[in-house]
């Protein structure tokens, strides 16, 4: 067996491994409140990490949600394409990307508008006198001064997430094993699978680092549940109701909650 299709199938036994999906979503959280705890004692050394203008930061978390759509999408449509070339069937395991897109947009706006409605404009970070004349938050950093209020941790948010929908969508790499299906096909779908992974490596240890350097407690716990919360009302509620995009493809053995 080739080096890539070894693995794939060590990643995808992992994954496949109830306990490992079930615990993700208690990592975040532990993560979060641990992380934050020990910001707060100031028990933790600045590192690379600790600046937000790490590469890691700049070039994969502020564009995250754009790198997921860019990778799950042929993944999505390539190994689901395999279970079924039905167009009606693909229709509604793309519009889950559009759900979680949907998600993603709605939380983030309201979090800035939070933000907003909550904030204040200060000269400097010291918070000491308040421009009142500037009462958005970008009319305030356009004059260059400070806006100080509730911010949710958007980066706790998409991560989580993030992280949490593209292992959930990860499980359909297991019909890559039917017979009959192209070297071509099975070497993309191979390459998706493995950059997947390495993208939740860089999602969780960017999760890790915002929880350690930046935002307050109640930011990246609000953050993360919002997170945690999304991905549990569409796969674990929403996605098991016959009108809904459906679940991921699971095992062919065990594929029982499949739409047809």
């Amino acid at each position: 067996m080739a080096t890539a299709d070894v693995i794939v199938d060590k990643l995808a036994s992992f994954w496949g491994l109830r306990s490992a999906r079930r615990n993700l979503p208690w990592i975040f959280m532990i993560t979060s409140v641990v992380g934050s705890i020990l910001k707060e004692l100031q028990l933790v050394p600045h590192t690379y990490f600790s600046s937000s203008k790490n590469v890691l930061n700049i070039y994969f978390v502020k564009l995250s949600w754009g790198w997921t759509l860019a990778l799950l999408s042929p993944f999505v449509l390539l190994t689901n394409s395999c279970v079924s070339g039905r167009s009606t069937f693909l229709g509604r395991r793309l519009l889950s990307l559009a759900v979680a897109t949907a998600v993603w947009y709605v939380c983030t706006q309201t979090f800035f508008y939070i933000e907003d409605a909550t904030g204040s404009c200060f000269q400097s970070v010291t918070l000491d006198t308040v421009v009142e004349e500037l009462t958005s938050k970008s009319a305030c950093r356009r004059a260059g001064f400070h806006w100080h209020g509730y911010d949710i941790s958007g980066h706790s948010f998409i991560l989580t997430y993030s992280s949490l929908c593209i292992v959930e969508e990860m499980a359909a790499v297991v019909w890559m094993k039917t017979p009959g299906l192209s070297w071509s096909l099975r070497t993309v779908v191979n390459l998706l699978y493995v950059a997947l992974n390495l993208l939740v490596l860089i999602w969780v240890v960017m999760f890790t680092s915002t929880s350690l350097y930046f935002h307050d407690l109640s930011h990246k716990l609000l953050g993360t549940t919002c997170g945690l919360l999304a991905w549990f009302l569409t796969y674990h509620v929403w996605y098991h109701l016959p009108f809904s995009p459906g679940l991921p493809p699971q095992e062919p053995s065990r594929n029982h909650k499949l739409h047809s």
